[in-house]
């Protein structure tokens, strides 16, 4: 019989994990982590690609608000744009009910011992410690929204100590403050406080800086979503890098259950984690430098400068890739 895996965790990356190597037959330990649910997300068209082919389903996304156009307010004085945007909005929730459909069914009991274990939740191995590159904090708000207000359409708006989002979903509003305080935010707004008639209290307050788990591997075991990498919600679509970092952990275990080189496997994943932790860095940096001048942005753009720098370090440490995905497998390159 097949080694087992234990996966740790029932967000988007531990359900692809699960469903991944529960198609190729690799027997299942499950410890699911009860958290708090993110209120929206929003899935742009290549994620809604990337779960309709890890799940063989095209109706994941059926009877979901969508969203159509993006109206941007950044940087000093600047006048209102909007842009074209295709993405559907979603629950945390919700979207988990359309994927699981039974497929983490804990069993921390199993008496199997695994030969791999998935982190895509905490706690996470003791030799393991997070690198954050900002101080950045951010609120969710239920909202209403102004009779007139465009339910198609996602706002944006930097302001002198942060910035704003404003998401309309089934139902209600999501308002997403960075920085300072909502009401502190809103008070300057001249382009989302317009959109909105009425706003609850901030539903807590969590980082949303990026952040980076070190070591991200090593044999034995992964780490994957928010377990491995935090994004900051301003530039980069999370549940995406989610989906992508299930996709080759599933891989990379996959591999080594097949008797592929452990050490090189471990290698890969950690190099195309950190690749792509710095891509993002570098976007954040173009928005973050485009946005307002003063302390907190200063701030942020050093913390940013920090993280690429790290991240360079890390990288020129690296080997180069000696594998690549063909579909949902890893294959050795000659």
């Amino acid at each position: 019989m097949a080694p087992s895996v234990l996966i740790r965790g029932e967000g988007v990356a531990a359900c692809c994990c699960a469903h991944l190597l529960n198609r190729a037959s690799v027997p299942l330990i499950v410890e699911t982590a009860d958290r708090p649910r993110v209120p929206a997300i929003m899935l742009g068209e290549a994620t809604q690609k990337l779960l309709a082919d890890v799940f063989e389903r095209r109706d994941l996304f059926d009877r979901l608000p969508r969203i159509n156009k993006r109206i941007v307010g950044w940087g000093k004085n600047s006048s209102p744009i909007a842009l074209p945007h295709s993405a559907v909005v979603v629950s945390e929730e919700s979207l988990l009910d359309r994927i699981q459909s039974g497929i983490l069914r804990p069993n921390p009991s199993s008496d199997r011992e695994a030969a791999w274990t998935i982190f895509a939740s905490r706690p996470l191995p003791s030799s393991s410690e997070e690198h954050h590159f900002g101080s950045r904090l951010a609120t969710a708000s239920a909202v209403q929204l102004k009779n007139g207000c465009d339910p198609g359409a996602c706002w944006i708006e930097s302001l002198a100590h942060g910035w704003l989002f404003l998401l309309p979903g089934a139902g209600r509003a999501w308002l997403l403050s960075v920085g300072d305080t909502a009401a502190t935010l809103l008070s300057q707004s001249r382009l989302i406080a317009e959109q909105i008639a009425e706003t609850s209290a901030p539903r807590g307050t969590f980082p949303s800086h990026p952040r980076i788990l070190q070591p991200l591997c090593d044999p034995g075991w992964l780490a994957c979503g928010t377990a491995a990498l935090g994004f900051d919600p301003l530039c980069g679509d999370g549940t995406g890098h989610a989906i992508r970092e299930a996709i080759l952990a599933s891989a990379v275990v996959r591999a080594a259950i097949d008797g592929a080189d452990v050490s090189a496997l471990i290698a890969h994943y950690r190099t195309r984690l950190l690749a792509g932790f710095k891509r993002h860095l570098e976007a954040c940096r173009q928005f973050y430098q485009a946005g307002l001048s003063g302390p907190w942005w200063d701030q942020e753009l050093s913390s940013l400068d920090r993280g690429l720098d790290w991240c360079t370090r890390q990288l020129e440490r690296s080997p180069g890739f000696r594998f690549r995905l063909s579909g949902f497998a890893l294959e050795a390159i000659d």
